[in-house]
Formats: structure tokens, C-alpha cells, sequence
């Protein structure tokens, strides 16, 4: 069994210079477009069920409100997700269409990579059906979400990198710094692996592009796409900063302790698919082949210390997945090429099958009446926050209808955080509710309720936070009414009204970047 030959890439001299073998294996287009084209058309089928995420109703509202930055955020996703709503509103299939088509482009650029290393047309494959069925993967493609976007740069990055290195074609420092721009704007994670590559070519090199003109171009397209960004969190104080300090500190549903961020790995790609990345990991640190690009290889443990430094999230050093997946792919094949037939037949059967259920536990396949009978909500926190808004927007909206009209037209909502704001926003207009208002991250800087709102519903507060209140009334304790525990399940609603301060006067103590 044989899957065509290995360019010897130890033999290139330096990124300046052309590969001295610049023909590469067959590519594998059909299989690799087949891959990523299920998938795609696997996560468009399941778009639609349970409902928005947290996220997804909090993108709808910056959306509404396009700035160049938000406390949380660049501003990349809040404009696309205007631009769905506004071409078909109320549609989550639309709203996550993107998502979709990058899980399709992830795929196809994984197989890129794995050429571009020396994989042939199986190694290919093999590294495109581990992204295909990563966790990871599954779960960020199927919402909209910086992740839709950041994975994908990521990969695209890594592929220009492993490219210039190879071919010595310097002018694509000027793409690669586009792409890191536009990915800048997407999520600031993209700086986290440029900052991990440049300290990988400095220290295992090649180092002739921290001497290219071409390299600083790039980087400085880069830096005016961001600049913007940037701009707007100096102009604000850095809220950013707050936010990273509150997920660190575990303010976040899915964040994790420092020393989670290495075991985490070995979930977010189904397991048997950890000796192909690991293989990549250790290939592009020590494999002769590989080592024009062993910058990759250090850039790993770079961002793995860079992260439990700062606090991050596991799923943040995802975006490696892809490079070392086609790194690890073709010793992958070439070893199963000397295992006994029948031991190569049941792995190759077993790989799909024991990576199925991560499908059943990102996608939303079974039906929402037996999910608490289920792990899921356990093992994927995203998983419940989609299940219960219109039901909760709906007991919010009947305990508005409970009070007498006159006091009703002096009512607003506050809430505690910007998902049930932006549920209150999405579904409220239908139930009667005014909108949302909230201290919660970019809802604070849209300003506090009316003056002229005397009364007010409070979604989520403790009663020890109601202090401004004069008189307090339980009206409603949240039910999602499927017996899934999520962060709304059980969370009150207050009637408050007496107010001892006016809302402007209190709004500066309401604001959460957490």
C-alpha cells in the first residue's frame, strides 16, 4: 500500500528560495469536496432545531447597533449577523449558513495542508475526516460564533505560512497579513498565533522572514485592518481586558481551570484521532521532512503556556488542529500501511463509528423533550443555552400582562445578562414587551431605561441586588418546562417599582464585562 511519494522537504535551504522539489502529491479533490460538502449539507439539515443560542440573540443586537468594537468583541460577527437578519429575519438557517460553508472550507483547507506537507492523496483524507468529526468542529460550525470564522483562519494562515516556506514566495506575506487582518476582526485569538509563529521562527527559524520587507508588509496590513479595532477599545478604557480577567476567573459557562487546557485537547478531536495530531505535534518538531516548518511545532507549546497564563479557554489552541492534523497524517497511513490486514480493516471501520457521538452531542439531533435524559447538556454547555427562550420570553410576557394598564405603560425590562436580553428583543415584540435593557457587556453602553419607566421587570437579579428597588414582588421563576437545566432554568422575575434613584443615576453601577 502506497500513497505516493513524500516531497524531502529537509532538503530546502530556506524560505527564500524555491522548494527544490516544487511539484506536490495528487490532490484528493473529489473525496475532500465530498467530506466537506457532507458536512456542510449535515449542518444546514440541523440548523433549525432547539433555537438561538445566547450568543446568537446577543450577535442580533450588536447587529443592530455596528460599531467598530464592542466590550466582548470585534466588530466582524455583529455585521454579518445584520446582514442575515436583514435578508431574512427570524431564519436561523440563514443565520448560520456561514457556519455551515466554513465547515466545509476548515475541511478542504485541512486537506490543503496535509498536501502542502507532503501528504498524499489517503493522508488527505485521513486529516479531513479528523476535522470533520472533532467535537470542536461540530459544535462552533453549528451556531454563529467567532469560532466559525477564527478555526478557518487559523487553518488558512498555517497553509500561506507552510506555503511561503516551502516555495520561497515572499509576496504572500502581503496575503497572510489580509487574512490575519480581516481574522483580527473576527476575534483577537488571531494575534495569540501570530504572536506563537513569529517566536517559532525565531527561536527553530527559518529566520529569513524576520528579515523580509515582504514579511512587515504583511504584518502591517494586518495591523491597519485592526487598527480600527483597536482604536475603539483605547477610546473605551480596554474592556476587553475586564472581560479575558472575568473568564479567567471562571466568569464564563465555558470556562475552564489553566490545567484543563492540555487533557481538553484529547475531547475537543475525537479520541482516536489524538495518535494522528500527536504524531503531527512530534513531526514538526523532529521529523527531518517537516523541519522547514518546525516554527508550527514550537508554536504549539507557545500558545498552550500563553493560554493557562492568561486564562483561556480550552477550545482557544483548537485552531492548531488543522496543521497538525495534516502533519501527523501521512506517518498516520504509512504506518497503517505495515499493520496486518484485519487490524487495518477495524480501525478504519471503528474511526467513524466511535467518532459518531460527538455528533449526537454537539448537533441538536434528538428531540428536545428527552435531552434531560441525556449527558448532553453536562458534556456541551451550548447545547442548553439554545433550548427555552421563546418559553421564557413568554412567561416574562405574562407577567407584564399582569399588571394594570396604567402601570404597564410605565414598565420596562432589565435584565441581567445579554441573552435574555436579546431574547426579550427577538421574541418580545410578538408577546406585547417593551425592549430589553441591561448592564450586561455591550447593552450598558446602549443606555438605561427611560426616565418615564417607574416599574420594572428584573430577569435574573438576586433580591440582595434590588436595593434600588422601594417595593419588590416575585412575579415568575423561569421554566423552560423540558427539565433542562440551563443558565436561565429557575432564575426569577421581579416586579420592582418605587425606584430610589433615577435610571441614569443608577446605570453606572449596573454594568457587568463578564
Amino acid at each position: 500500500m502506497t500513497d505516493g511519494p513524500v516531497p524531502d522537504l529537509a532538503t530546502e535551504a530556506s524560505p527564500a528560495t524555491p522548494a527544490a522539489r516544487p511539484d506536490l502529491p495528487q490532490l484528493a479533490l473529489r473525496p475532500l469536496l465530498v467530506i466537506a460538502g457532507t458536512l456542510t449539507v449535515l449542518l444546514i439539515a440541523f440548523s433549525d432545531r432547539y433555537g438561538y443560542h445566547r450568543d446568537e440573540l446577543y450577535f442580533l443586537q450588536t447587529g443592530q447597533h455596528l460599531a467598530w468594537g464592542y466590550p466582548d468583541q470585534p466588530p466582524f460577527v455583529p455585521l454579518v449577523a445584520r446582514l442575515l437578519s436583514d435578508l431574512a429575519a427570524g431564519s436561523l438557517v440563514v443565520l448560520r449558513l456561514p457556519s455551515a460553508l466554513m465547515a466545509g472550507t476548515l475541511v478542504l483547507l485541512t486537506g490543503l495542508l496535509t498536501r502542502e506537507l507532503g501528504g498524499g492523496r489517503r493522508a488527505q483524507v485521513l486529516a479531513a475526516l479528523g476535522i470533520a468529526l472533532a467535537p470542536v468542529v461540530i459544535g462552533s460550525e453549528h451556531l454563529l460564533s467567532t469560532t466559525s470564522f477564527d478555526l478557518p483562519a487559523w487553518a488558512l494562515l498555517c497553509w500561506l505560512l507552510v506555503r511561503i516556506l516551502r516555495t520561497g514566495r515572499e509576496r504572500l506575506w502581503l496575503a497572510a497579513g489580509a487574512v490575519a487582518g480581516v481574522g483580527l476582526l473576527d476575534t483577537d485569538l488571531v494575534a495569540f498565533l501570530v504572536f506563537a509563529v513569529v517566536v517559532g521562527l525565531a527561536v527553530a527559524g527559518p529566520r529569513a522572514p524576520l528579515r523580509s520587507a515582504w514579511f512587515y508588509a504583511g504584518g502591517a496590513i494586518a495591523l491597519a485592518l485592526w487598527a480600527p479595532y483597536l482604536a475603539w477599545q483605547g477610546s473605551h478604557g480596554w474592556p476587553e481586558l475586564t472581560v479575558a480577567h472575568s473568564i479567567a476567573t471562571g466568569g464564563s459557562g465555558t470556562s475552564a481551570p489553566w490545567w484543563q487546557i492540555i487533557p481538553q485537547q484529547f475531547v475537543l478531536v475525537a479520541v482516536i484521532f489524538a495518535p494522528v495530531w500527536i504524531a503531527g505535534l512530534v513531526g514538526l518538531l523532529r521529523d527531518p521532512r517537516l523541519r522547514p516548518y518546525r516554527a508550527l511545532g514550537i508554536a504549539w507549546p507557545v500558545l498552550a503556556v500563553a493560554f493557562m497564563l492568561t486564562g483561556g479557554k480550552p477550545y482557544y489552541l483548537a485552531g492548531m488542529f488543522p496543521v497538525l492534523l495534516a502533519a501527523g497524517a501521512q506517518p498516520t497511513v504509512e504506518e497503517l500501511a505495515r499493520m496486518r490486514p484485519g487490524l487495518r480493516r477495524a480501525l478504519i471501520i471503528a474511526t467513524p463509528l466511535l467518532s459518531l457521538g460527538g455528533y449526537v452531542i454537539t448537533l441538536p439531533i434528538l428531540p428536545m423533550s428527552v435531552v434531560h435524559d441525556t449527558p448532553i447538556v453536562a458534556l456541551n454547555y451550548d447545547a442548553g443555552e439554545t433550548i427555552g427562550w421563546p418559553t421564557f420570553v413568554g412567561e416574562i410576557a405574562a407577567a407584564y400582562r399582569s399588571l394594570p394598564p396604567a402601570q404597564r405603560a410605565a414598565t420596562t425590562v432589565l435584565t441581567s445578562n445579554y441573552g435574555e436580553a436579546g431574547a426579550v428583543d427577538r421574541f418580545g415584540p410578538g408577546d406585547g414587551l417593551p425592549r430589553a435593557y441591561s448592564g450586561h457587556m455591550s447593552f450598558w453602553y446602549w443606555g438605561p431605561p427611560p426616565a418615564t419607566a417607574t416599574t420594572a421587570l428584573v430577569i435574573g437579579y438576586s433580591r440582595s441586588q434590588l436595593g434600588f428597588c422601594g417595593s419588590v414582588r416575585l412575579a415568575v421563576v423561569l421554566n423552560n418546562h423540558e427539565q433542562v437545566s440551563d443558565d436561565e432554568q429557575g432564575e426569577p422575575v421581579w416586579i420592582c417599582s418605587q425606584l430610589r434613584e433615577s435610571w441614569r443615576a443608577l446605570w453606572p453601577s449596573q454594568r457587568l464585562f463578564g
